[in-house]
């Protein structure tokens, strides 16, 4: 851990604390961050060197992009506090110029990913084939939510509409939901071939969904979750509509290579880590109740199952 002097060193730089400003909104890639800031990648990444060293922030390799994180722990909310009691002086025009600039990079990968999802709709369904079959992982998706009612089903990223059609009729009502019309037009259409048009469809962005607080007693993120910028802000939402002791469960692939899934699929991550996952739980108030792990295909499946905590803790389920 570095001592106060490394701190306060590393914090005794201009474009550092800028830096340090935009990781508070989200986790940012080395090149998004040299984007905003208008300098060179090699530069941001000796100024992210020393806030890593400084134990400011945090690096994870992800294939070729290097993503930056904000530390956590008590030192540094107390940092944060000492900063925001400070005016930053003619810094805090740099600092807002930098969250609008962010916020434009933001909505340029939305745009990229909402652009891809209406190029592919219709290939949808096998670009979900990479991995073991997914009648392998509809089965153990069964297993885990049990034969009991799944209540009011959200089904974010509907996709096609696949969930809903495995899964609706477990329901008492349920709702999908996508941010492509195109999706959308594809799934009321296959829904409706299969019987069962009276599932809700809506077009909405995963992080606003067009559900009430609590209103929901499951929602699904089916190989969703690597398209999101932050995903820790999707579980966050998803855990918003879930009642006391609903259950969120997730479906994504394990930490791999496979580059070629970000530049030619827009896949933001390249797979999540169970403590990843666990940890965005944990920050969303909800508490994990099982890990599977599905090998074989190109890809490993994994599918984390967490209910929201209320009352007593409840006892976890035997994996």
């Amino acid at each position: 851990m570095a001592n106060a002097l490394d701190l306060f060193r590393a914090l005794g730089d201009p474009t550092r604390l800028r830096i340090l400003a935009l990781l508070r909104s989200m986790e940012l890639a080395v090149g998004e961050l040299a984007q905003v800031l208008g300098q060179s990648q090699p530069r941001v990444s000796r100024h992210v060197k020393i806030l890593c060293d400084a134990g400011v922030a945090e690096r994870r390799k992800e294939g070729s992009w290097v993503f930056v994180a904000l530390a956590e722990g008590a030192r540094i909310d107390a940092l944060i506090d000492a900063i925001d009691a400070w005016p930053l002086g003619t810094l805090a025009r740099n600092v807002e110029a930098d969250a609008a600039l962010l916020a434009a990079v933001r909505a340029d990968r939305a745009a990229a990913a909402a652009q891809w999802f209406q190029d592919h709709a219709g290939e949808w369904d096998a670009i979900r084939s990479l991995h073991v079959p997914e009648a392998e992982v509809e089965a153990m998706m069964a297993r885990l939510f049990g034969n009991g009612s799944l209540g009011r089903l959200v089904d974010i990223g509907t996709g096609t509409g696949r969930m809903l059609e495995r899964f609706g009729p477990l329901a008492e009502s349920s709702i999908g939901i996508d941010r492509s019309s195109e999706m959308l037009r594809l799934a009321r259409a296959k829904l409706s071939e299969r019987g069962l048009a009276a599932a809700e469809l809506r077009q909405a962005d995963f992080l606003a969904l067009p559900v009430e607080d609590g209103a929901a007693d499951t929602a699904i993120l089916h190989h969703v979750l690597h398209f999101a910028q932050a995903p820790e802000a999707v579980i966050a939402e998803a855990a918003r509509v879930l009642r006391a002791n609903g259950r969120l469960m997730i479906v994504d692939f394990a930490p791999h290579a496979r580059e070629e899934l970000r530049t030619r699929d827009a896949h933001a991550r390249l797979g999540f880590s169970d403590e990843q996952v666990i940890g965005w739980f944990d920050e969303a108030g909800l508490m994990p109740t099982r890990t599977e792990t599905l090998e074989g295909g190109e890809l490993t499946v994994k599918i984390w199952l967490a209910r929201k905590a209320a009352g007593p803790v409840l006892e976890v389920e035997a994996a």
